[in-house]
């Protein structure tokens, strides 16, 4: 049984926090749970952090110097134990940090600090990466949660008529992904309509990532109107994703992205892959609201 932490709003709103990856796996809302359930039939996580790379990496590995280090596919923080550094009835910090168990996959100092909120009908996520080493940090960092479909009503066969709609109009292009779940230099057509991408079960091959998005904001819409609106801070890049006979959506933000097929260079050479210096830190946010 995983050790899980439990928030309340004012209004209600509740969510629990699990120590293991500091991940959400539940986020409730007069009495209905808005998080996926992790059915291990379908997919047996809820709402992931990723970290230190985002996405798969090329034969498995990930290169420091001279020194190739294994590295599995959206890296180690979604499986490892994070410390409670403060508790309060609506919040929670969690810390990682590196160790023995860290370095003989990525051989750097870190701190990796998630802040979890919850607000009326909402739920906040506050994360500071941190170099505490003297050496340059190369990372990546991504959200991961999935919502039920449907979560307001309907079918999900044929959609449903649910949609994602994008703060702006994005390319109705994305990379195609290939073998291992590298991404290929080919795209492939979505048929998003200006900023509106209508669901099938069927489109959802692979994941559907839109690199470098102009929105910070997509909605999760049900046929009724109402809505999961997830807003980033500092992710420039976004995903939709599900398996076609899965009861959920999943939307994703990312500072980067799996490597292409072919990539030979170094962890620090990875696209999208950021640089921290020594000493400093970086902050990202992601902001869930149920609206309607």
């Amino acid at each position: 049984m995983r050790e899980t932490i439990e928030l309340t709003a004012a209004d209600g709103t509740t969510a629990r926090i699990a120590r293991d990856g500091a991940e959400p796996v539940s986020w409730q809302i007069e009495g209905r749970d808005y998080l996926w359930s992790g059915d291990p039939a379908h997919w047996n996580r809820h709402a992931p952090w990723l970290f230190p790379v985002v996405g798969a990496s090329v034969d498995g590995h990930v290169r420091v110097g001279a020194r190739d280090y294994p590295m599995a596919q959206h890296g180690f923080a979604r499986d490892l134990c994070f410390a409670v550094v403060s508790r309060q009835t609506d919040a929670v910090t969690l810390r990682l940090e590196d160790g023995l168990e860290t370095r003989a996959h990525y051989p750097f100092a870190f701190q990796l600090e998630v802040t979890a909120r919850v607000r009326d009908r909402g739920l906040d996520f506050d994360v500071v990466v941190r170099n505490p080493g003297p050496d340059v940090l190369p990372y990546a960092l991504g959200f991961h949660p999935a919502f039920p479909w449907p979560f307001a009503g309907g079918e999900r066969a044929k959609g449903g008529g649910y949609a994602v709609v994008f703060e702006h109009p994005e390319r109705p292009f994305v990379p195609e992904v290939g073998q291992g779940g590298l991404l290929l230099r080919d795209e492939r057509p979505v048929p998003l309509l200006g900023d509106t991408l209508p669901l099938e079960p069927a489109l959802f091959t692979e994941a559907l990532v839109f690199r470098d998005a102009r929105s910070r904001i997509m909605r999760f819409k049900g046929p009724g109107g109402r809505a999961i609106r997830m807003e980033v801070e500092d992710f420039p890049h976004l995903a939709v994703w599900t398996k076609p006979t899965a009861p959920f959506l999943s939307l994703e933000c990312w500072t980067g992205h799996a490597d292409w097929a072919g990539f030979a260079g170094l962890l620090s050479e990875r696209d999208s892959q950021r640089s921290l210096a020594a000493g400093a830190e970086a902050r990202h946010g992601v902001r869930l609201t149920l609206e309607g």
